[in-house]
C-alpha cells in the first residue's frame, strides 16, 4: 500500500461491514436530524462514485483542490476520491478571515474549491478581494464538478505523490505550506498502530473519539489513518463540547480519545460525579496538558493520558510519546525517542549540549532516508526548507532536556510560536497585523501562561505620541486584530509600555519579552481582553 486510497481499499476488503465513521448527534445537529454513520463499504461506495466524477472532469496528478468541509463526512469522501487520482487536498479552516483564506487559496495554487454552502459567501469574497479566478463548488452539488483548468500530469499515484498541503503558523509572519506525501500519512498510521506499550490498538475493535479539526495533522494523519489501517471507527466531533463530552464518550462507546491540553483543566474545574469513571476508554492521546493537572485527571477519570510530541513538519516519522512507565507524570515528560529516530539537543550555536541541559530538539529518521515520514518541503520557500533541515536534521524550534533515564521532557518553544488550545500562532504574524494600526508605534507579541488554554497571546505595545494608554484604546487595537485574523490569534492581553527589550538591530529579545509579559500579567499591569475573544463564523476582513 503506497497511497491513502489504497489503504482504504485494503480495509474495505477486510472490514466492509464494520463502522468507519460515526458523527454523534451533538456534532451533526446543525445540518442533520440525527447521528451520521458510514460503514467501510458505504464510505467506499461514495468515494468510488466521486472518483469517477473527478476523473471525468480531468483531475489528476499535479492538481490541488481546496476543501472547506469542516469535520463532516464529505471531507473523507473528497479526500479519498481525489487521492485515488493523485490530486492533493488543501484543507482550509472555515474560521479564518477572508484575507487569510485568500492567502491560502492563492499561495497553494488550488484549481478548485469544494465548500459547504454556508462558507461560500466568505470564499467568494476572498476570491474577489484577491482577484483570484478559481472554480468554487457547493459540496452538496459535487455530482457536477467543473472541468480541470489544466491537463493532469502523466503517471500513477505513489508513496511520493503529494497527498495534502497543510499550512502551519510559520515563523515568518505568513503561514507556510507543508507538502505532505502519501508516505507521510502511511507512516503516521503505522507508527500509531504499532507503538504498543500503554496504547494497544486492536484490529477491528477500536472507536477513537476526537474533537480536533481535520485541517490539522493530528486528526487527518494520526486518528484518521490509525483507524483506517486497523478497521476501527473514527468518532469525529465538529469541535470540543465540554458540557456533553462525557455523555458522548459513553454513548459512542469510545475506547480511545484525543485531547488538547485545555480539556483536562476544564474537566477538573467541574464537580466530581459518580459517572466519572463510567466509560470504556483505554487511553487518551494528546499534548500540552498542564503538568499539575495530569495526575489529578488520571486519578479522577481513570484514563491514562499519553503526552506526545510531534509537529506538522515531523509527522510521525519523528514523533515521540510517553507511552511506557515510568511516565514521570507532572514533569512534561514526552517519553523515550524510539529506535526509528535519531535526535540531538543543541544550543543556539547548534552545538550539542551536555546531558541533562536543555537544548533545541533536532530529529530525523534513522537509516538511509532521514526524511522518511517527514514533510517534503515548504511550498515556494526553499530558504525556509533548507533552514529547517540544516545539517540533515529537522530543527524543531522546541527546547527539551533529557532525564537520567533517557526520556525527554518538554521545556519551552524557542521559535516565535504561541500554542493556544492546540492552535499554533505565529507571533510575527500577529505583530505584522498590529503594526498596521495607526495608534501603534512599536509592538512585540509573546505567549503568557494560561491555566486553561496553555498559552495566551499578549501584545506589548508602544503607542504613538499623544495616544493615551486607556482601555478603550486597547479594545480598539484588539478589534483591529480580531477583524483581520482568525479569532484565536487576537491578543488576550495588551500592555502599553514606554520601551521594549530590543537587540542592537532593534529586534525583540524574545526571552526577555516572554519574562516581561509574564510579570505584567501577574502584576495585572495590562488589559485583560480575553472576554472579547469569541469564536465566530465569518467576519468581513478589515
Amino acid at each position: 500500500m503506497t497511497t491513502v486510497y489504497q489503504v482504504l481499499r485494503e480495509s474495505v476488503s477486510k472490514h466492509a461491514s464494520r463502522p468507519f465513521l460515526h458523527i454523534p448527534a451533538v456534532a451533526s445537529k446543525s445540518y442533520a436530524d440525527e447521528a451520521i454513520d458510514y460503514s467501510y463499504q458505504e464510505m467506499a461506495g461514495l468515494v468510488e462514485a466521486q472518483k469517477l466524477i473527478y476523473s471525468a472532469a480531468g483531475y489528476g496528478l499535479g492538481h490541488r483542490v481546496a476543501l472547506v468541509l469542516d469535520n463532516r463526512g464529505q471531507f473523507f469522501v473528497h479526500w479519498f476520491a481525489l487521492n485515488a487520482l493523485g490530486v492533493s487536498v488543501v484543507p482550509v479552516n472555515s474560521d479564518m478571515t477572508t484575507d487569510e483564506i485568500a492567502y491560502l487559496l492563492g499561495h497553494s495554487e488550488s484549481c478548485l474549491v469544494i465548500s459547504l454552502p454556508e462558507h461560500i459567501p466568505a470564499i467568494t469574497e476572498a476570491l474577489a478581494s484577491a482577484q483570484i479566478k478559481l472554480s468554487l463548488l457547493d459540496a452538496n452539488e459535487s455530482g457536477s464538478v467543473p472541468a480541470a483548468p489544466t491537463t493532469a500530469q502523466a503517471g500513477v499515484p505513489c508513496a511520493d505523490t503529494e497527498c495534502a498541503l497543510l499550512y502551519t503558523s510559520g515563523s515568518t509572519g505568513k503561514p507556510k505550506g507543508c507538502v505532505l506525501p502519501n508516505e507521510y500519512f502511511i507512516v503516521c498510521g503505522q507508527w500509531y498502530r504499532d507503538m504498543g506499550g500503554l496504547c494497544p490498538v486492536k484490529q477491528g475493535v477500536e472507536r477513537l473519539l476526537t474533537p480536533l479539526p481535520l485541517v490539522h495533522m493530528n486528526a487527518m494523519a494520526c486518528s484518521s489513518m490509525v483507524m483506517l489501517m486497523t478497521g476501527g471507527c473514527i468518532v469525529q466531533l465538529d469541535r470540543f463540547h465540554p458540557g456533553s463530552w462525557w455523555q458522548t464518550v459513553r454513548d459512542s462507546d469510545a475506547t480511545i480519545i484525543h485531547y488538547l491540553g485545555v480539556m483536562p483543566a476544564m474537566f477538573l474545574n467541574t464537580p466530581e460525579h459518580a459517572e466519572d469513571k463510567n466509560h470504556r476508554v483505554k487511553f487518551g492521546f494528546g499534548a500540552g496538558i498542564n503538568p499539575r493537572h495530569h495526575g489529578p485527571f488520571e486519578a479522577r477519570f481513570n484514563i491514562p493520558l499519553m503526552e506526545a510530541w510531534a509537529m506538522t513538519e515531523s509527522g510521525c516519522g519523528g514523533a515521540i510519546i510517553a507511552n511506557r512507565e515510568p511516565r514521570h507524570i507532572g514533569t512534561s515528560c514526552i517519553g523515550w525517542p524510539s529506535d526509528a529516530i535519531e535526535f540531538m539537543l543543541v544550543d543556539e550555536q547548534d552545538i550539542e549540549v551536555a546531558h541533562g541541559n536543555p537544548g533545541e530538539l533536532l530529529v530525523r529518521a534513522r537509516g538511509d532516508d532521514p526524511r522518511r515520514g517527514f514533510f517534503v518541503e515548504y511550498l515556494k520557500n526553499p530558504e525556509a526548507t533548507a533552514e529547517a533541515w540544516a545539517g540533515d536534521y529537522l530543527h524543531t524550534g522546541d527546547v527539551v532536556r533529557q532525564g537520567d533515564d533517557g526520556q525527554l521532557h518538554f521545556v519551552d518553544r524557542r521559535k516565535n510560536v504561541i500554542r493556544r488550545s492546540g492552535e499554533n500562532i505565529s507571533a510575527l504574524e500577529v505583530e505584522a497585523t498590529l503594526s498596521e494600526h495607526p495608534m501603534i508605534a512599536q509592538v512585540a507579541v509573546a505567549p503568557v501562561p494560561d491555566e486553561i488554554r496553555g498559552d495566551e497571546v499578549m501584545a506589548a505595545i508602544i503607542l504613538q505620541a499623544g495616544i493615551a494608554s486607556q482601555e478603550q484604546v486597547a479594545r480598539q487595537i484588539f478589534q483591529h486584530c480580531y477583524d483581520t485574523l482568525v479569532y484565536f490569534k487576537a491578543p488576550g492581553y495588551i500592555a502599553f509600555l514606554q520601551e521594549l527589550p530590543l537587540t542592537a538591530s532593534q529586534k525583540p529579545k524574545r526571552a526577555e519579552l516572554k519574562t516581561l509579559c509574564r510579570e505584567l500579567v501577574e502584576r495585572k499591569a495590562c488589559f485583560d481582553l480575553r472576554d472579547m475573544k469569541r469564536r465566530q463564523h465569518k467576519r468581513a476582513s478589515a
